[in-house]
């Protein structure tokens, strides 16, 4: 996933679900995150209804860029936010009644969610409209697969169910501290910490460097070992290159001309005192 092509809508995608997942990697949304993940169908409905506002919301913010002034750029994004917000919550209060009751006043508050605001400012208000919409899908949906990955764990282990299905022995006793705050604080301090190793463990996995063809674990500034390796060789190599290629640059250029300093005219100290002379005589 290295080589995907920037803003492409696979490199969009991928970004928001691996490389900036919003929960496990850039740590937005907190309050819905740590508040509605008490079951699975719970992280999956408050993930599906903030991915399809991310998505329309980035879409029409990006078809607006040019529309919407500099200075009106935060009250313009939040009544575009606010629209789709409105929609959604009359729709999940129509054909989700119970899953609307659950989840409570989190839904309205997707207006002023971090991850959105975020997302509008920083990347579709400069972007155009298609790579604003994956931008918004991919964070969406690696904000939905964060929150079920998040409540199935807390539904499971804190209620021994999953969908409300029991899928626990009837010798277990749940742990209901896992369904409580604390219980959610801790099952993402272990996600995190799995996505922090992950993350890691790929930057000094070893790859190969596309001018040199030669291996490198893409972590020379980080790299802890003594000796030299493929990818220090040639990032060396690239370095007394480019410190020779500044040296000939300087060496050729031209020496600047020095030409003889004009002498200064005798008569031109008698010109200068010659007023003051007029002067005094004119005094007398």
């Amino acid at each position: 996933m290295r080589h995907l092509k920037k803003d492409s809508p696979i490199e969009r995608i991928w970004n928001g679900i691996y490389t900036e997942n919003p929960v496990f990697c850039l740590i937005l949304g907190m309050c819905p995150t740590l508040a509605t993940t008490t079951s699975a169908i719970n992280g999956i409905g408050m993930g599906l209804s903030t991915t399809i506002i991310l998505a329309l919301a980035e879409l029409l913010i990006s078809l607006l860029r040019k529309v919407i002034p500099s200075r009106m750029r935060m009250p313009a994004y939040i009544v575009v936010i606010a629209s789709f917000v409105t929609m959604v919550d009359f729709l999940m209060a129509g054909f989700t009644p119970d899953l609307y009751k659950s989840l409570g006043i989190y839904i309205p508050l997707i207006v002023v969610n971090c991850i959105i605001m975020g997302r509008a400012e920083a990347y579709a208000g400069k972007m155009k409209p298609i790579p604003a919409l994956f931008d918004g899908l991919g964070m969406g949906i690696g904000f939905t697969l964060a929150l079920f990955l998040l409540g199935s764990i807390r539904e499971i282990i804190g209620a021994g169910t999953w969908f409300g299905v029991k899928i626990m022995p009837a010798s277990y006793v749940p742990i209901n501290i896992f369904v409580l705050a604390p219980g959610a604080f801790l099952v993402l301090a272990w996600l995190v910490a799995i996505m922090n190793k992950l993350k890691i463990g790929a930057g000094r996995r070893p790859g190969v460097d596309p001018t040199t063809k030669k291996d490198v674990c893409g972590n020379c500034m980080n790299c802890m070992k003594l000796g030299m390796c493929e990818g220090k060789e040639a990032m060396q190599a690239a370095m007394e290159e480019a410190k020779a290629k500044a040296a000939a640059a300087e060496a050729a250029k031209p020496a600047p001309a020095v030409g003889p300093v004009p002498a200064s005219k005798p008569d031109e100290p008698v010109k200068a005192a010659a007023p003051a002379e007029e002067v005094k005589k004119e005094e007398v």
